[in-house]
């Protein structure tokens, strides 16, 4: 969406944070930024339940992703390992992805299953390597297992570094490959249309620049930081987190060839020809990571945040109040999947990445059913 005038944004900001505090009896702090546009009358929504630990153990779970089966595949950032994971808690490595470099916030990090998954038995994942990050699909065997050493590459030369290696990956529901990329810490190159970082972009399932992109390349939106989540609504309208620098975390809505102002605007900057998140918090506050849509509101885990932030989301895509929830209990969330059915969400913690405090049972995956 477009920016507002300056006035406009205040007043809107002002009157959504007179509702956050409001609404604050059971919450902790609401966001210090507000939204970029009205915030919508919210329909009924359901709402979280009690979480408990699915599995736990893990060594920094990144992201996960649901089978036909309803067993997920769950990436660790630093092993390599690629674990299946059932609903009733049994967890066993299914195979190990070669080539994957981990230092600093590289790894293996992003997931995604085929659509065809039943004929093609494809398994799409996000990787640091030697030279770049990189998209690559692999192929599951009938007895489940993957062999992480057969690969075909999708994307190649994401550009790599010790920070803002992007990572999220979904299938959209037009059947096309989203990838988040971050700008390696590098800048500039985020509004290079030519550059691969700091961009999402949207491919085939072969990896060639989806039909539609608006600028004939896999580029389908530019200046980001980095982006490690994607989710989109009942009506098909693309939703992003976006990790800022000092000041602005945001989430933003995604259109087709839109500029997000990364490194020129941290945050809503009303400037002509870019366009401003829907909703900012501060880093203390978020760090946001992981991304689902379930139940009327996105769902997004929280790094530095250390809690899962609920954002109501209006008919009009418009976002109402957030509401943090686990604040302090789990440590830092990082990847959120909805469940196939919508009822419940799967949560993967990241305390053993080096910024938490790691124990012998401190990565763990969470169930959180949607009531």
């Amino acid at each position: 969406m477009r920016s507002l005038t300056r006035s406009t944004a205040a007043v809107i900001a002002s009157a959504v944070l007179a509702g956050a505090v409001a609404c604050s009896a059971t919450a902790a702090s609401a966001p210090s930024a507000g939204v970029a546009s009205p915030a919508p009358t919210v329909a009924v929504q359901r709402t979280a339940g009690e979480a408990r630990t699915l599995v736990g153990g893990l060594t920094v779970p990144w992201s996960l992703a649901f089978l036909p089966d309803g067993a997920a595949l769950v990436t660790e950032r630093n092993s390599a390992r690629l674990l299946r994971v059932t609903p009733d808690g049994t967890a066993r490595p299914v195979g190990t992805v070669a080539g994957v470099l981990p230092a600093g916030e590289g790894g293996l990090l992003g997931i995604a299953i085929s659509p065809g998954y039943a004929s093609d038995r494809a398994v799409y994942v996000y990787y640091t390597g030697a030279a770049d990050n990189r998209v690559v699909r692999l192929t599951a065997a009938p007895d489940g297992t993957v062999d992480g050493a057969t690969q075909r590459v999708v994307v190649s030369g994401i550009p790599k570094g010790t920070i803002h290696n992007g990572g999220g990956l979904a299938f959209g529901p037009d059947g096309f490959l989203y990838v988040g990329t971050g700008e390696a810490g590098r800048g500039a190159p985020a509004q290079d249309k030519n550059d691969l970082g700091g961009k999402i972009l949207r491919v085939t399932p072969d990896g060639a620049p989806a039909p539609g992109n608006p600028f004939g390349t896999a580029v389908y939106s530019y200046g980001h930081r980095n982006v490690q989540g994607l989710a989109w609504d009942p009506a098909g309208r693309l939703y992003a987190t976006e990790f800022g620098q000092n000041t602005y975390d945001e989430i933003n809505a995604i259109t087709a060839g839109a500029d997000y102002g990364w490194p020129l605007v941290e945050g809503v900057g009303n400037r002509q020809g870019l366009t401003d998140p829907l909703l900012t918090w501060t880093p203390a506050e978020a760090s946001p990571s992981g991304m689902a849509y379930a139940g009327g509101s996105l769902w997004v885990g929280a790094l530095r945040g250390a809690r899962l932030w609920r954002v109501p989301l209006g008919k009009n895509g418009g976002v109402g109040t957030p509401q943090p929830l686990l604040q302090g209990v789990y440590g830092r969330l990082r990847g959120v999947t909805a469940t196939p059915d919508g009822s419940a969400l799967w949560v993967t913690t990241s305390n053993r990445d080096g910024r938490g405090q790691p124990g012998a049972d401190d990565d763990r995956i969470l169930v959180i059913p949607l009531t």
